[in-house]
């Protein structure tokens, strides 16, 4: 299988995203900020942490932003908008959009690990309007929220 290649631009002190084991599907993306500085997110904050990673992202594929499990379970930090999206006509810098869920303060510090990132390909396709009734049935139905049981 021949690998994609996706072009990055890395401010200074900024590093490229790396994966943390060798099966490991996303590339762990960390924070880049100024010297002697650090992000406290009370529960409840959130945050454009900023990372000092460009991309230019080929036509028909994407990079979603994804949360850290550890982050998640271990401090309650997530991000608002998961997972986040950036096109592949964005040409700003990515910056990381976290929230504090947990119970305590967390610090954030330059070079912490904050999201994982994974390239995907775009699938392109036309929405064919059509009347309810000749939706595709299936057995779920119009069954929402709980409706098909707790296990």
């Amino acid at each position: 299988m021949s690998e994609m290649r996706v072009k990055i631009h890395a401010m200074r002190g900024a590093q490229l995203p790396d994966k943390a084991s060798e099966g490991a599907a996303g590339y762990d993306v960390r924070a880049l900020l100024p010297p002697d500085t650090e992000i406290v997110l009370e529960p409840g904050d959130r945050f454009a942490v900023p990372t000092g990673l460009y991309f230019s992202i080929p036509k028909g594929y994407f990079i979603t932003v994804r949360p850290r499990s550890g982050l998640a379970i271990r401090d309650g930090v997530t991000l608002v908008n998961s997972p986040g999206t950036i096109d592949s006509d964005y040409r700003g810098e990515l910056k990381v959009l976290v929230i504090n869920l947990g119970q305590k303060a967390v610090t954030i510090r330059s070079q912490d690990r904050i999201a994982q990132l994974l390239l995907e390909r775009e699938t392109p396709f036309q929405w064919e309007e059509t009347p309810l009734e000749n939706l595709d049935p299936t057995q779920r139905g119009a069954g929402g929220f709980g409706s098909t049981g707790l296990a």
